[in-house]
């Protein structure tokens, strides 16, 4: 037999549990509409645009919501962390055109009834899921990578960029280390002065997702500040910390 033929069957008879999810939808949506800002340290998403193409979100979505346990079992650490990733800021933009453009944050839908982050207002693997399922149940528990912090979005501008593009298994730990410099480098949300690292809250919140911080910090002084003696500082683990006020304010860009 002709090994196309038999290549071909194979593929035809393989399990659907061991086909990856593909994500070019997605992926097509964010090269439209993210906004590059800082050279790529930060990024906005015209909301306006990805209004327009609602319809197109909305299909990727149902697949997303048509995957099943068995298959995603079947992936790989590099597949299902993709798809969770994908997941979690493809339904972000989805809860935000909701109610777009009457909205100025993410907590507009309210923060002890309507919960932006725990209201169950999606399908996904099987059983309705929140945005908490997603990065606390499932992405922080299930696979202990601190980077992960850098690529979910909560659409607000403290948060760490929307990703120009979909993350992919064949490219997540490439993507996610880019995302964590980018993170990093954004001197708007962490930085030295005045003889202390000032640095997002996100490492005040989840603190034992970085620990030990000081050691976690020293690994990335290049990137934490521009003077060499700074730097140094940094590695020396011995800096002092400040943790900076979080922008809620939705990173929306100008029309």
């Amino acid at each position: 037999m002709d090994a196309r033929l038999i290549l071909a069957l194979w593929f035809l008879l393989l399990p659907l549990s061991a086909l990856a999810f593909e994500h070019q939808a997605w992926d097509a949506l964010l090269k439209k509409h993210v906004v590059l800002l800082d050279g790529g340290k930060a990024s906005q998403l015209r909301y306006a645009g990805m209004a327009q193409d609602r319809p197109a979100l909305r299909s990727y979505l149902e697949q997303l919501s048509k995957a099943r346990q068995e298959e995603f079992d079947g992936w790989s650490r590099q597949e299902q962390m993709a798809f969770l990733i994908n997941a979690y800021n493809a339904f972000t933009v989805e809860k935000i055109l909701a109610r777009y453009p009457d909205l100025r944050s993410i907590w507009d839908f309210g923060k002890l009834f309507g919960n932006p982050f725990k209201d169950e207002f999606f399908v996904l693997l099987g059983r309705r899921r929140s945005l908490d399922w997603i990065e606390h149940e499932k992405l922080r528990k299930g696979y202990r990578e601190p980077r992960i912090h850098y690529a979910v979005n909560c659409a607000a501008v403290g948060c760490p960029m929307l990703r120009e593009e979909a993350y992919a298994a064949s490219r997540l730990e490439a993507q996610l280390d880019e995302q964590a410099r980018r993170f990093l480098s954004d001197r708007a949300r962490n930085r030295m002065r005045q003889g202390r690292l000032e640095v997002s809250k996100i490492f005040d919140w989840f603190r034992e997702d970085f620990e030990p911080r000081e050691a976690y910090f020293a690994r990335y002084a290049d990137v934490l500040a521009d003077a060499p003696s700074e730097q140094g500082m940094i590695r020396s683990k011995s800096v002092p910390l400040r943790f900076l006020d979080y922008d809620w304010s939705l990173n929306d860009a100008p029309k």
